[in-house]
């Protein structure tokens, strides 16, 4: 499995679904009979395809922004209250955030976020997952960081 690559069409390149996946001739086979196994063929395939290949001609480009703004996200919350970021180690369009409160819990601060109107997804108890893509602009990630600074903030210092 040292030699393959995937990439997914429905995070930074906007298609509704899709991935491909590459490897060895053995690999391949492998993977496709796991895929029919596990229910993964499709009738409609081509729409399907259609949208990739129309993400792959539109949108490789910008996937540039993508990672720009997630870098964007991560400095405007490094040194926010209760939260761990790298700045640094963000390349591409995942910013990770972890929790310091050692009380505080990935699945609650979620919660909270979300009734803000800001949608994430815990990546492990004390883990918070961020995803840029092209429906994200700079506004948004402003308003993200900002929404992420008081996530932990003592009352009456909420950003």
């Amino acid at each position: 499995m040292a030699n393959l690559s995937w990439i997914d069409f429905s995070k930074g390149l906007g298609a509704p679904i899709g991935g491909v996946i590459a490897g060895s001739r053995e690999f391949i086979e492998d993977v496709w009979r796991w895929k029919q196994r596990l229910g993964g063929s499709m009738r409609q395939a081509g729409i399907c395809a259609a949208a990739c290949v129309y993400a792959l001609d539109h949108h490789v480009d910008r996937l540039a922004d993508d990672h720009r703004r997630a870098r964007r996200l991560a400095e405007i919350v490094q040194g926010a209250p209760g939260l761990l970021v790298d700045p640094a180690r963000v390349d591409t369009n995942i910013v990770l955030f972890e929790l310091t409160d050692p009380s505080a819990a990935s699945e609650a601060a979620v919660g909270r976020l979300r009734e803000r109107g800001l949608w994430m997804v815990p990546f492990g108890p004390r883990t918070l997952r961020a995803i840029t893509h092209l429906d994200v602009d700079d506004t948004a990630i402003e308003r993200a960081g900002v929404l992420l600074r008081g996530l932990f903030a003592p009352a009456g210092q909420a950003a």
